[in-house]
Formats: structure tokens, sequence, C-alpha cells
């Protein structure tokens, strides 16, 4: 039965990979700040009060998860706002870097220690980390930050590959979720699908390459 772990389980896109790991027979272990009803109905091992962005937390998460082999890291936790040259906020700004970038980055090395030969790390981040596919501008934190954790990913991607652990590094696709108000042109159940189905493709023939959920490929 392989182990899954997901960050930012508790509602959206992370609770839907929760749903769908359970139902397919994984162990899924949900990482989260604070837990949901949706997320304790699945009866599956959740881990509150984890700031993925807060050492301490992240040294709780590692002695939690002391001996438990990973197969699946999924990255999922992260945060989006709105800044504009005119309504530009540094500390928001620093905020998504430290959340969308940082933590996933953090979380991955606190639980290196578990990860073997063919596990599978999984990093979601967004095609408005693209600097190529960037046409409309505005959103500088969030496309700061998730250029960021591309550049975080590429780099895993050849650490890890010498430990024959391969990363993936996914933009979900537009999802309606509370993250996006509701707006969206998929909902989280399809985006989480979509996702689980390049985790599982992904080999280290393929590690580092940055998919859209459903197969193509994206510029960087």
């Amino acid at each position: 039965m392989p182990t899954v772990v997901i960050t930012g389980a508790n509602r959206g896109i992370g609770l839907e990979l929760a749903r769908l790991c359970k139902q397919r027979g994984d162990q899924v272990i949900a990482i989260c700040r604070h837990g949901s009803p949706a997320l304790k109905d699945l009866e599956i091992r959740v881990e509150e009060h984890i700031d993925v962005t807060e050492q301490p937390a992240l040294d709780q998460l590692r002695e939690r998860l002391s001996g438990v082999s990973i197969d699946i890291l999924i990255n999922n936790a992260g945060i989006l706002t709105d800044e504009s040259l005119t309504n530009f906020s540094a500390d928001r700004v620093r905020r998504q870097f430290e959340v969308n970038a940082l933590g996933p980055l953090s979380v991955t090395i606190a639980l290196l220690a578990n990860l073997r030969p063919g596990s599978k790390v999984a990093l979601i981040t967004s095609r408005m980390g693209s600097i190529a596919d960037n046409t409309s501008g505005g959103r500088y934190g969030y496309r700061m930050s998730k250029a960021a954790l591309n550049a975080a990913g590429a780099s895993l991607a050849y650490d890890l590959a010498e430990h024959k652990i391969a990363v993936a590094i996914l933009h979900p696709g537009f999802v309606r979720t509370e993250m996006t108000n509701g707006s969206g042109l998929i909902d989280a159940d399809e985006a989480a699908a979509n996702l689980l189905a390049r985790i599982d493709d992904l080999s280290i023939r393929s590690t580092g390459t940055f998919w859209h959920a459903d197969g193509q490929v994206l510029p960087w």
C-alpha cells in the first residue's frame, strides 16, 4: 500500500487529492495548519498545526513521521494574493514567497529521510510562474513565488536523481476553489485526478519537467 503525504490537504485541490488517494487504496497522511470537517470525514491520518513556513513545525513534522516510508510527497500548500503597481505590498509578496516557494522546499528537506529510491516528489505550482507564458502582467507576488518554486523544483530534480527520486513540477489548471473565489475552468476533483495521472506517469526519465496537469509541457 503506497504512502502518500499531502500538504495543504484541508480544502480545495489538496482535499480532493487526499480523497482520491484514499479511494484507490493508498495510505494517506494529510498535512495542514488546521483540519476541516471534510478532511476528518475521510478517516485518514491528519497531522495538524503544521505551518510549512515555520521551522519548529517542520521539526515536529519530521519527528511525527519518523520511520514512515513515503512513496509520494505532494507539496500542495499555497496562497494567492493580488498585487499590481497600484496595489503593491512587499509584505504580501514576502509571505507568498515563504509559503509558495520556501515552504515546499523546506518540507521536502525535512522529509528527505523518509524518501527512498522510487519515491516521487510533486510540486503543485502554476503556469503563472512561467516567464515565457506571462502575457498579462500583475499578480507580482504569486508569479514571482511560483517562478521561484519552479526553479527549486528543477534543482531538486537534479539533486534527487542520484537517489532515484523523481520530481514533478505541476500546474493544476485554472481550478474553481476558495483560493480563486470560485472562478476557474475545472473543479478541484477533476484537477486532482489529472494531477495524480501525471504523478503516476512520472519517472526518472521525465523528472524535472514542468507539466500542465492535462499532459502538455509548459514553457519556463
